[in-house]
């Protein structure tokens, strides 16, 4: 009954083809192994055709030409059929009334394939049928899945079961979907082509966490044991949802660094790595690595990686520091300037991390120490003092560089305290000595005597020295006229200094030196000795002179012994080296060897009192200076 419900459609169809000879069968019919399948069949053939002894018909395996010697799947006129199909096969459909229905029962995977009838009316009316029904017998449920499943869009997954055989009608359920959110099911009944399909749908949202989860599908027939099952692994397209990078670090110039990306999508995406607008390496794959060789601080800076599957782009980036001493600092040129100037130095430098700047002026700290890669150091109003080499020195925890640059400070000349005239044994000895840039040039001038005492002077003991910035100048006033008096030196000294900036003239001031005090004390008391000697020794000879001569002994009277030493220049040589060149006593030696006539001649020259040349010890003592000319 229930094939014949299925025919009538197909016998409507076919009456104004009944001239000609033709046949109906689906095209595609399924079924499950282990159970049945009808394949509905209807054919025609020419009206003109009277059947002899009865319409027979032939269903064939394979192919449709007998010659070929095809399977036979069922034969009305004997029962010789395949091996594959003894006991399997039935005619359902009456072949009078034009209906080639056939069962086949205990489907095996062997039995997919095409099946063509064949009609036999007797005699020459023998027909074999093009047209075929292709028969697939299914180990597990037909899923309907999507090219293309994409994620946070509505998927619907349909699993169909054929029910084309009549003592069996299965039922379908999903398995696996505990997991999913929100999911719809709804089953459906089918008829196509005279076969019929049992659907059930599911409908869900899926999300990338659902990429490579399995769903099932289970058909089975209620009062069997036949169960078929199938599984699925959804493969979900969703765009990237992490990249994942290296954190950010840091290295140490010159050294190598491997970043590391790794991006979850699907499918693969093409990675990129980027610095800048620069792309430096890309692949389609799930992670790629960077290796950067010989890091330098140029290549410092945010390295990205970015992931684009066709579905969306997704990018994370990483800073990767370079760690570095510090550079060579760069300082202002060497400077000279004015006193009172106010100057800024500057000291720039680059390192990582940033140094610290220290400013130090001939090995002292200055300034303030800066934790940055510029300093400042500030220097109002500067003095000579702020003359000299002024270092800047950089250091991080890598290392250490500094850059110097001079300043020189020029100024007026400044008259020192060391500047002064004092009484020596030759007579004054005046001293000037003054510091300023360019060094000074020095000179003396004698008001008294309206004369300047320089380096073209000729008439008096001059010296002068540079040193630096330091000048010195020196003279030495012999001349009797020159020399000192009670009442202060008997002309006046002044020292002038100048240079450019600048000019001074200072009065000298007059004073004392201990070293020769202490000389005229002690050569005073040997001279007085030497003198006594001395007189001694010419009243001796004297006397023995006129005792040879034949004339009395008398002593010899000096009345101005000041002519008689002056008489004796010539021979002050001697004297000296009896007495002393710088004025200290030294004992005279015995006189026995000495010719007579080299004490024909001495002098004394006993002069009044001198301030700072006569006087008195400490201890009382009367000195007085010896002069020898």
């Amino acid at each position: 009954m229930w094939c014949l419900k299925l025919l009538l459609p197909l016998l409507l169809i076919v009456n104004d083809v009944s001239s000609q000879w033709n046949v109906w069968v689906p095209r595609d019919i399924s079924a499950m192994t282990n159970t049945c399948v009808v394949i509905p069949c209807t054919f025609m053939y020419p009206s003109g055709i009277r059947p002899y002894r009865g319409v027979h018909g032939i269903w064939y395996y394979g192919q449709p030409y007998p010659q070929l010697f095809p399977p036979v799947v069922f034969k009305t006129r004997t029962d010789v059929v395949h091996e594959s199909y003894k006991g399997r096969t039935k005619m359902l459909g009456d072949l009078q009334q034009r209906n080639c229905t056939l069962l086949i029962n205990s489907l095996g995977p062997e039995h997919s394939g095409r099946y063509y009838f064949r009609a036999d009316l007797g005699g020459a009316n023998i027909y074999t049928f093009p047209d075929f029904a292709e028969l697939k017998v299914l180990e597990q449920p037909n899923i309907d899945v999507p090219e293309e499943i994409v994620s946070d869009e509505s998927l619907t997954l349909t699993c169909y079961a054929p029910d084309n055989c009549p003592d069996m009608s299965p039922e379908i359920e999903w398995m696996y979907t505990d997991y999913l959110p929100d999911p719809e099911f709804s089953s459906d009944y089918q008829e196509e082509g005279n076969t019929v399909v049992l659907s059930r749908t599911l409908v869900f949202t899926p999300r990338p966490a659902h990429n490579g989860q399995l769903l099932g599908c289970r058909i089975y027939y209620p009062n069997t044991t036949l169960v078929y099952e199938r599984l699925v692994s959804l493969d979900i397209k969703y765009a990237p949802r992490s990249v994942w990078v290296n954190v950010s670090s840091e290295v140490m110039e010159g050294s190598s660094v491997t970043l590391h990306c790794e991006v979850d999508s699907n499918p693969p995406p093409r990675i990129s790595w980027r610095f800048g607008a620069q792309e430096l390496l890309w692949d389609t794959a799930s992670n790629l690595s960077l290796t950067v060789d010989d890091m330098t601080p140029a290549e410092e800076g945010v390295y990205t990686c970015v992931g684009d599957n066709g579905y969306g782009t997704m990018n994370t980036s990483l800073y990767l520091a370079v760690k570095y001493p510090p550079r060579e600092p760069v300082v202002n040129d060497t400077l000279t300037v004015l006193e009172g100037a106010s100057l800024m130095l500057h000291c720039s430098t680059q390192g990582s991390p940033p140094p610290t700047l220290t400013w130090l002026k001939d090995g002292e700290l200055v300034g303030t120490i800066t934790a940055d890669e510029l300093s400042v150091l500030e220097i109002e109003s500067i003095t000579p003092q702020g003359d000299g080499q002024y270092r800047c020195l950089a250091e991080n925890e890598h290392g250490r560089a500094s850059s110097s640059l001079n300043i020189t400070v020029e100024y007026a000349p400044v008259l020192l305290d060391e500047s002064k005239c004092t009484v020596v044994r030759e007579g004054v000895q005046c001293v000037c000595i003054a510091t300023g840039n360019p060094e000074p040039t020095i000179e003396f001038y004698l008001p008294d005597l309206n004369v300047t005492i320089n380096e073209t002077e000729g008439r008096y003991n001059f010296y002068t020295h540079t040193d630096g910035q330091t000048s010195t100048g020196m003279i030495k006033l012999r001349e009797k006229g020159e020399r000192a008096s009670n009442d202060g030196p008997a002309v006046n000294v002044h020292c002038s200094i100048s240079n450019i900036y600048g000019r001074e003239s200072v009065l000298l001031e007059l004073q004392q030196e201990k070293k020769y005090l202490m000389a005229v004390i002690v050569g005073t008391i040997g001279g007085v000795a030497v003198i006594a000697f001395i007189i001694a020794a010419v009243r001796y000879v004297g006397h023995n002179n006129k005792k040879e001569n034949g004339f009395p002994r008398q002593d010899v009277v000096l009345e101005n012994p000041a002519l008689y030493y002056s008489a004796v220049k010539k021979d002050k040589q001697n004297l000296r080296k009896k007495v002393g060149e710088d004025g200290d006593f030294q004992p005279a030696g015995s006189l026995a060897g000495m010719e007579r006539q080299e004490l024909n001649y001495a002098a004394l020259e006993l002069s009044g009192p001198r301030e700072g040349l006569s006087g008195r010890g400490d201890d009382g003592s009367s000195y007085a200076e010896i002069k020898a000319k």
